[in-house]
């Protein structure tokens, strides 16, 4: 949506919303405001629960005086002050509420508890003042009070548990450093931490928190990762290592190049995230929410059918047509059914981001628990992404093993590829001296090539390979090693052999994945033979071997025409196109941020092991919201008919006391089991 500035009034806007049924707009913040907004409206949540249970304990005590004027009279202008008073003042928001969608035509569920203890209130104030209207002369003054007492209290054990269920977001933003130690002109300053800029110099002290994302320019330590990335070990940093943003410095001095400042810290992006999913609605959702506004008008009809029946065709009083009816109103409500699916969402997000697993949104979370295929690319993912040399190979005895790194490591160092650090990592364990490199070029999927002293280089894939004595190069296959041969002017003058090992955790992932009934699949632009070792090693039975970045996507659309719901999990820059078009994208944390951006689920750690527990814990959640849906809605539909009195002629009848407290312990009885997820 386009809008011009200038020509909004935005406090208009603002109570024009407000009109429509009490909500509100929040503008977005930049990153100065960010941390003020979340203080505020951890200030307005609490300033709200106090509201809420001052006005519950003023409904509480003055319904105990009308619960005893059962046994003991008091006198009827003395009920209906004291119902008054909780009615308009404790309950004013049932009516308040009930008003507002009246307005705009619809219906909700304050619309219920109004209708209900509202005719129970005007009822008994009509007998009170003017008793010769009514040929009954009963007054319900304590029922219309019990009934709101009892929602209120459901409604302040909902509002506390959801407090509960925004945990990790109030965790997450309590890991934010305040301030910061940044050297300036030579010197230490501590400034406040919106006032740090990217390139500037922080020292972190041994206990300290790491204030934004950085790199290690000077020191050693290890930081406990465990709050931002469920991490438990920690985790060794040294010179040129990333830190992140929250995380706490256990040992050594560092000093730190800031890279990432407000809201482009992972931490910050991280509770983006959890903010977006836990207020998003899941597919799911979306049909309780068109099941209530059905369900609220029919249920009126209901109770207006069943005073008319009572009354006007069973014969039955208008006092007792009356409490039938309010019965119907009052035993629908549903709260429950509203709640049911929000506060799992709420619930299963907050726990997600506990574990280290960031969903995007509630639709994907549901989405996740129907996956029946995944597709994981190789290396990062399902092997370390750590490469080291194990095999230098030559043509012939004109070459030696050095010159053939010396060659490779000049053009690698163009490279931000996993294979080119492993290379260069080797030439400077054996010192050796690099040339200067002139036409560099990455091509996708092959390799590199340039001009070193005047030669074309090129270093890649088997597709460069000449005349070279392929014995010794099928052996280095079979064992799984990973190979980039290197040319001299179009002529191969040898290969160098690299290692990747499998990740210890792929082997039980793949193992649980299987007895879900999910299907695995490795994606890889590795030559068939290493890529079919590295599976064997994992269980993986599906293998992509010689895949091309650009041809991830069409490997993806291809399966997606076999299996229902596909995932593809992935770490690099060009898994991003095939993380996007699968229906659930998984990148790990471990990796580049085009594919955590465009993935729909973040891995925050490279366990992948992760991906299991993504997958399980939208099946519970699912299941979670399954049940809170069949008991809310189960509820309703079997104590319907009773409180229209089907089974009066056997003697069973509901009082509108007992409905309200039935209906409360619904709704709390919903939020109860939503937090179960909390415990996995």
């Amino acid at each position: 949506m386009t809008f011009d500035e200038e020509m909004i009034d935005w406090d208009s806007v603002k109570q024009a919303v407000a009109s429509v049924g009490g909500y509100e707009i929040i503008l977005d913040q930049g990153e100065d405001e960010r941390s003020g907004h979340h203080d505020h409206a951890k200030m307005l949540k609490e300033e709200e629960l106090r509201d809420l249970k001052k006005r519950l304990v003023v409904a509480g005590v003055l319904t105990v005086p009308l619960l005893v004027s059962m046994i003991v009279p008091i006198p009827l202008e003395v009920a209906f002050v004291l119902a008054s008073v909780v009615l308009f003042y404790a309950g004013k928001e049932f009516f308040v509420n009930a008003w507002m969608g009246l307005r705009n035509f619809s219906a909700n569920m304050d619309t219920l508890v109004a209708l209900g203890t509202g005719a129970a209130y005007f009822y008994s104030t009509v007998v009170t003042f003017w008793p010769g209207l009514l040929m009954e002369g009963h007054v319900y003054f304590e029922v219309a009070s019990v009934i709101v007492t009892l929602i209120l209290l459901g409604r302040f054990l909902e509002m506390r548990a959801k407090g509960k269920a925004g945990e990790a977001i109030r965790s997450l933003m309590e890991l934010q450093a305040k301030k910061a130690r940044v050297l300036r002109n030579g010197e230490e300053v501590e400034v406040d931490l919106n006032e740090v800029r990217v390139h500037d110099r922080l020292i972190i002290k041994p206990g300290e928190k790491v204030p934004v994302d950085g790199r290690v320019l000077e020191g050693e330590s290890y930081l406990d990762e465990s709050l931002v990335t469920g991490e438990s070990r920690p985790v060794k940093k040294q010179i040129g290592d990333f830190v992140i943003g929250g995380t706490i410095n256990s040992r050594g001095r560092l000093v730190i190049e800031a890279t990432q400042v407000g809201e482009g810290t992972m931490l910050a992006k991280i509770i983006k995230l959890v903010e977006e999913a836990q207020g998003s609605q899941a597919p799911i959702q979306k049909l309780a929410d068109r099941v209530s506004g059905i369900f609220v008008p029919v249920v009126i009809l209901i109770a207006i059918l069943a005073f008319f029946v009572w009354y006007a065709v069973l014969g039955a009083g208008f006092t007792s047509a009356m409490v039938i009816a309010i019965t119907v109103l009052i035993i629908s409500c549903p709260c429950a059914l509203g709640l049911a699916t929000p506060i799992s969402i709420m619930v299963g997000t907050g726990r997600g981001a506990n574990l280290g697993i960031l969903i995007k949104n509630a639709e994907k979370l549901q989405i996740a628990g129907k996956i029946s295929a995944v597709v994981f690319d190789k290396t990062g993912t399902l092997t370390e992404g750590i490469f080291s040399v194990t095999d230098v190979m030559v043509s012939s005895s004109k070459w030696t093993k050095s010159e053939i790194i010396r060659l490779a490591a000049a053009l690698e160092q163009g490279s931000e590829h996993p294979i080119a650090g492993a290379i260069l990592a080797y030439a400077k364990k054996l010192k050796i001296k690099l040339p200067e490199v002139k036409g560099f070029r990455a091509i996708e999927g092959k390799g590199v090539r340039g001009e070193v002293e005047g030669k074309m280089v090129r270093v890649g894939i088997e597709a460069f390979a000449g005349d070279l004595k392929r014995t010794k190069v099928k052996d280095l296959k079979k064992l799984g090693r990973t190979l980039a041969y290197v040319s001299l002017e179009g002529v191969i003058i040898g290969v160098v052999a690299l290692a990747d090992r499998p990740k210890t955790q792929a082997k039980k992932l793949i193992l649980d994945l299987k007895k879900l009934k999910i299907d695995t699949w490795m994606i890889t632009g590795d030559n068939r033979e290493t890529a079919e070792v590295v599976a064997r090693e994992v269980g993986v039975e599906n293998v992509m071997a010689e895949v091309l970045p650009s041809q991830k996507v069409m490997k993806v659309i291809e399966l997606q025409k076999k299996y229902k719901v596909v995932a593809m999990v992935g770490d690099g820059v060009n898994d991003a196109p095939a993380l996007a078009q699968a229906e659930v994208g998984i990148a790990m944390a471990t990796g580049t941020d085009v594919a955590m951006e465009t993935a729909d689920i973040t891995l925050l750690r490279g366990d992948v092991e992760l991906v299991f527990q993504a997958i399980d814990l939208s099946k519970k959640t699912m299941a979670n919201i399954k049940q809170n849906l069949f008991w809310a809605f189960g509820y309703n539909v079997v104590l319907i008919p009773v409180a229209a009195g089907v089974l009066i002629p056997w003697g069973v009848q509901i009082n509108p006391i007992l409905a309200s407290g039935a209906m409360a312990f619904s709704s709390v009885s919903v939020v109860l089991n939503a937090l179960r997820l909390r415990k996995g």
